[in-house]
């Protein structure tokens, strides 16, 4: 199977997952989000133009799905694909921490993203819920998924074929 294909079957069942299940699940006021903990480890693997697609489809798929404002979701995870992937390829893939830390950086970027594009599209939207009540939970979530859901895009994505395609980018100075 070729990566686009792997790529496509991950984002589509992550989406398809998030707007079904993973949507009406919540635990201490919070809900994982599986399609973004998944297109973080496609992006780190894959880099930052595969990221910024993957992100731009996930996100089409999210919001026809449920049927939410045509675009905002598609924006935000093509952002954070786009710069995950500029993060994987700066700073090495294989360090251990990263996951981690995109998991954390972005689950805070996102959230704020979408208080504020929600905002200015004049939709109603709390921001003190958003950022005091449920940020920590869905963080906590999200790092919780993170481990089984970077293994598996490893394991489909076989990241030794990587350094072949992508040569990590060095700093002069």
């Amino acid at each position: 199977m070729s990566d686009g294909l792997t790529i496509a079957g991950l984002i589509g069942t992550a989406a398809l997952l998030q707007s079904t299940v993973f949507s009406s699940l919540e635990i201490a006021g919070g809900t994982p989000d599986l399609l973004l903990v998944t297109l973080l480890g496609i992006s780190l693997l894959r880099g930052s133009i595969v990221g910024a697609i993957a992100g731009f489809a996930g996100g089409l798929v999210l919001d026809v799905a449920n049927m939410a404002t045509l675009g905002v979701s598609s924006l935000l995870l093509a952002l954070a694909g786009y710069w995950t992937g500029r993060y994987g390829e700066t700073t090495g893939r294989d360090r251990t921490h990263a996951p981690f830390l995109a998991v954390i950086v972005l689950t805070i970027l996102v959230t704020v993203g979408g208080v504020a594009l929600h905002f200015m599209l004049g939709d109603e939207v709390s921001a003190r819920h958003a950022f005091l009540e449920t940020v920590i939970p869905e963080l906590g979530l999200n790092l919780i998924i993170a481990a089984p859901v970077f293994a598996l895009c490893r394991r489909l994505l076989k990241p030794d074929d990587l350094q072949a395609r992508v040569q990590e980018v060095r700093l002069l100075g």
